[in-house]
């Protein structure tokens, strides 16, 4: 059982580590080879549904397998995590509306992306994401559910970037990353309070003799990273810039599925919010109001996309609202039935804008009359500015300031040159021969006492290189050197391919589980 279980996440991303080994020996590439990259996909993706409606017919004619424990991932000192399943009635259902979903989508996407550039990149990258999504809501302990949630937000992030060449599709990712980092550290603090508290983040651990104050701030925690996934105030803006990826990614991934992953985490933390009164009453107030703001800012418009994002983040808000309020069961119905009836309206976008003959429906008069609203709704209420100025700005600016550091203090204290200007290849030591290549110095100049020994012994093999092997060398010698060389930069050029870090980070997380 604990291996079969097991199956269930990891199918889809052996399928895209499969399409992506697959792509680098260029076995797939072209229009010829859709069809093999879509049967991958939709395997995976089928096999994983297949596996789950086994479990859900065993669960109905017995009873839910409850906590699966597969054995131990890694202990480090007095830190011990397992690799463990929740498969009780609320594990089973989402898991079953998850895998259904991506296969649908998965589908849906064959005929949709026919033709397109990106489509073995796009097949990836979707069948990454619904083995996320299914570790997200099989996971037995926070630490696996926390690595399925970064793989779905990784995967989000490539998506909103699919059309890589234009700037607004990579900006907009990586707005999008930025402000979903933010909930990712709230996540990380929840998991190191539960597990310095209660030695283990087993979901299914008994948590009623939690002290007032740790709960608080665990809940907290994992609140503010619910908000961030689900684009809940203070955190809508994102989701109106996620809308820049194909549209069967915005289908599955905010409108039908990851949307509603902080929901599902609320509801699996039901017990430690029921110790968190003071959350749970943030709870009210944020989903409230978000469900207000989507509800505003759905009425003026104009694209169907947008429509029904703001229609999203409403009912999501919503559900946030149930939770504060304790209905946990009803909120679970609610994004179950929501979850399907949004991934059909996505879904069906492309063939209403053709059905359509009618103009965009007109703002109401009350909103129209109100120029202050009106210009606030159609500004998102100024989320985007000011998300813009208290996260992606600083985030910017100290990633120059790093970058500064190093140059003027690292680089500095050990010695590193401050431009590299040696002959590092055959090939650029033939272009230098014959006059094609302006070099200032034959090596860098280094600095402090590490920088000159390293000086002088690069100056050495240097002189060594060019005196002794490279002019004494035969033309046979210097052939294959120069083929050599050819080869190695034809290598470096494609494994500087963005279509090549996607594969190592697939192959990363692939270790890493």
């Amino acid at each position: 059982m604990s291996l079969i279980v097991a199956l269930i996440p990891l199918l889809p991303i052996l399928a895209a580590a499969i399409i992506g080994v697959r792509y680098l020996s260029r076995s797939n590439r072209g229009e010829k080879a859709e069809k093999s990259t879509a049967g991958i996909a939709v395997a995976a993706s089928g096999l994983s549904l297949l596996i789950i409606l086994a479990i859900d017919l065993y669960s109905i004619a017995n009873r839910a397998p409850g906590q699966v424990q597969l054995g131990q991932w890694f202990s480090s000192g007095s830190i011990t995590v397992n690799i463990s399943f929740t498969l009780d009635t609320l594990g089973l259902v989402m898991a079953t509306l998850v895998a259904t979903l991506s296969l649908l989508t998965t589908k849906f996407s064959i005929n949709y992306l026919h033709r397109e550039d990106g489509f073995q990149r796009f097949f990836l990258i979707l069948s990454l994401f619904n083995g996320a999504m299914l570790l997200i809501v099989t996971a037995g302990n926070a630490v696996l559910t926390f690595v399925g949630w970064e793989l779905a937000g990784v995967s989000s992030y490539l998506l909103i970037a699919y059309a890589y060449d234009r700037n607004t599709a990579t900006t907009n990712a990586s707005h999008a990353f930025i402000t979903n980092r933010i909930g990712d550290a709230g996540f990380i603090f929840g998991i190191a309070l539960l597990y310095f508290h209660l030695g283990t983040t087993e979901w299914n651990t008994d948590i009623s003799n939690m002290e007032k104050l740790i709960a608080d701030l665990a809940a907290f925690g994992f609140v503010l990273a619910a908000l961030a996934k689900s684009a809940q105030l203070p955190f809508s803006a994102w989701i109106s810039r996620a809308l820049e990826g194909p549209t069967p990614s915005s289908a599955i991934f905010y409108g039908a599925v990851m949307v509603h992953a902080g929901v599902y985490l609320l509801i699996r933390l039901e017990p430690l919010l029921a110790q968190a009164p003071a959350v749970m009453t943030l709870l009210i107030i944020l989903g409230g109001l978000s469900a207000i703001y989507g509800y505003i800012t759905g009425l003026v418009q104009t694209n169907i996309k947008s429509s029904l994002m703001a229609a999203t983040t409403t009912q999501t808000g919503l559900m946030f609202l149930e939770c504060g309020l304790g209905w946990f069961e009803l909120a679970a119905w609610h994004l179950v039935a929501h979850a399907l009836w949004r991934a059909y309206q996505f879904l069906h976008a492309p063939a209403m804008m053709h059905l359509m003959n009618c103009p965009a429906r007109p703002a109401p008069g009350w909103l129209t009359r109100s120029r202050r609203l009106y210009t606030a709704a159609l500004q998102h209420f100024w989320l985007d500015n000011i998300i813009h100025w208290l996260a992606i700005r600083p985030t910017q600016s100290l990633s120059h300031d790093l970058q500064d550091f190093d140059e003027q203090v690292v680089n500095r204290f050990i010695g590193l040159p401050a431009q590299a200007n040696a002959i590092s290849t055959v090939a650029h030591w033939e272009a230098h021969k014959q006059g094609r290549t302006l070099i200032e110095s034959d090596i860098g100049r280094g600095r402090g006492i590490m920088g000159r020994t390293m000086e002088w012994l690069a100056s050495l093999l240097y002189w060594f290189e060019e005196h002794l092997i490279l002019q004494s060398g035969t033309g046979s010698q210097l052939d294959r050197l120069k083929n050599t060389s050819k080869y190695l930069e034809k290598i470096e050029q494609l494994l500087s391919q963005p279509r090549y870090l996607l594969l190592v980070i697939a192959l990363t997380f692939i270790v890493i589980l």
